[in-house]
């Protein structure tokens, strides 16, 4: 228990964010214990909430001298505890920080603070006829500034990119305070790429306290397809056969029987078949031609793949229509168990059939239901396994299900996360895709912004501490004493 007196600290931030702006009773840090990843909980000592650059740095800079760590948050909805505090940190929350900047439409640029939502840039500009493409499934709530630290996703990835690909420049502060900026408002900058090595760094850098995004003209014309098939091998092939043929659709989603199940109980979309193995919702979009063509061609694809039949919608209200069972399908789950636990790993998607077979072999195998919905179109998958965690030890075994779903993965040529990050849950995970040489070049990054270890401690790599007696393979234990970090 710590034997800090944090009196003092306290009347420090509250001279730079006032009272209203600092949390450090234990009753009201509730809320800030965890993220979305709610099996992982921490109370922080003290929850500061600036509303400026300047103010972040002051705070950053009382931490460096009382040698006091600091963990950034947003809005909470991370999904592998990297807003997770540690023991006796200060948590910076950029809630309050939620003001557009600046509007820039002839060069397609928005500036933002971190604690700006999500669709609300695509709002700012959408009645000039402009979006922004990155559009996690959270988007209603996730904040930008959550976005930049994981590199989220959504599902028109595949054809615009996550997050880095729509950052053009960071005003940053580093752990030490000092503020800097890096990119700028060009596509293409001299210089090494600090952006992106910022973008996606899960806060073990900094914070980033003005983002410049850049934002796309809405397309000429957009259609969505769903088709249905009896198994999600059949639209796995249909995906296999789109991409192959050279057409990229803005995006192509994937949901199981269970998650089909689960949507219609929940929001009733009427259009996902409830005998259906799996859905394949394919998004196309670009001149009127061109979505004409490439439309046809998916159709054919998919009933060359055993579609059962195949629904298309242009209308805007008819394509929020089918995309909105997907958008809601993590809160689904909810209508099918007490409790779910999401895993996001990446493969290649000519793999997809076989390592869904193996997901589902393994949740047989573990006594466990695997629901899957993923971002079929880049292979990013989300397995969503359902538990109980009032029956004791449930918790602890499905974290191992998770983990051999990431170490499958691995082996078939893929990733441990596609965009939700590493965090705190999948650091013990790292050396199953990094050699202990890997591991040290990126520790060698870190300590160049943060030598004294004080940003987001404990994340994204792991320890002897955190992941010593916790290794469960031999290729940990083997590394492990290379990664005193």
């Amino acid at each position: 228990m710590t034997t800090r007196d944090w009196r003092p600290l306290v009347r420090e931030f509250q001279q730079v964010v006032g009272e209203k702006g600092v949390v450090w009773t234990p009753e009201e840090m509730l809320v800030f214990e965890c993220d979305g990843l709610t099996s992982y909980r921490e109370k922080p000592a003290v929850v500061v909430l600036p509303k400026t650059t300047a103010a972040v740095a002051r705070v950053i800079k009382i931490c460096h001298r009382a040698n006091v760590p600091f963990v950034a948050r947003g809005s909470g909805t991370g999904l592998s505890g990297g807003a997770l505090p540690v023991t006796d940190s200060v948590l910076i929350v950029t809630a309050w920080m939620r003001t557009i900047l600046k509007v820039d439409l002839e060069n397609q640029q928005v500036v933002v603070q971190p604690g700006v939502i999500n669709n609300w840039v695509t709002q700012a500009v959408s009645g000039a006829g402009f979006y922004y493409a990155p559009d996690p499934s959270s988007q209603v709530i996730c904040s930008i500034g959550g976005n930049i630290a994981e590199n989220s996703g959504g599902v028109h990835c595949l054809k615009y990119g996550v997050t880095t690909n729509h950052v053009l420049g960071l005003k940053l502060v580093l752990p030490e305070g000092e503020v800097v900026d890096v990119g700028g408002t060009l596509p293409e900058m001299p210089g090494y790429d600090l952006t992106g090595l910022f973008v996606g760094s899960e806060g073990t850098l900094g914070i980033a306290t003005e983002i410049t995004l850049r934002i796309l003209k809405v397309p000429e014309t957009v259609q969505v397809l769903l088709a249905d098939f009896t198994t999600v091998a059949a639209a796995a092939g249909a995906v296999a056969d789109i991409i192959g043929a050279g057409i990229i659709p803005a995006g192509m989603e994937i949901m199981d029987n269970l998650s089909i199940n689960a949507v219609e109980d929940v929001v009733a979309t009427g259009c996902y078949p409830r005998d259906a193995g799996a859905i394949l919702l394919v998004e196309v979009d670009g001149l009127a031609v061109e979505v004409t063509e490439n439309s046809q061609r998916i159709e054919t694809f998919l009933y060359q793949n055993g579609a059962r039949s195949v629904l298309t919608a242009t209308d805007p209200d008819q394509r929020l229509k089918l995309w909105k069972g997907r958008k809601a399908a993590f809160a689904a789950m909810g209508k099918l168990s007490p409790n779910y636990y999401v895993q996001d790993g990446v493969i290649p998607r000519t793999r997809l059939a076989e390592v869904l077979q193996e997901i589902g072999r393994l949740g047989e195998e573990h006594g466990y239901k695997v629901a899957n919905v993923f971002h079929a179109g880049d292979g990013n998958l989300h397995p969503l396994i359902l538990y109980d965690n009032a029956v004791p030890g449930a918790l602890h075994a499905v974290e191992e299900l998770g983990g051999e779903i990431l170490k499958l993965c691995v082996r078939s040529g893929g990733s441990i996360s596609g965009e939700h990050g590493i965090g705190a849950e999948k650091r013990c995970y790292m050396p199953d895709m990094f050699t202990p040489a890997d591991l040290e070049t990126m520790h060698w990054v870190r300590q160049v912004f943060d030598p004294r270890n004080l940003a987001n401690p404990g994340k994204l790599f792991p320890t002897p501490r955190t992941c010593g007696e916790g290794a469960r393979t031999q290729g940990r234990e083997q590394v492990k004493d290379a990664l005193l970090f």
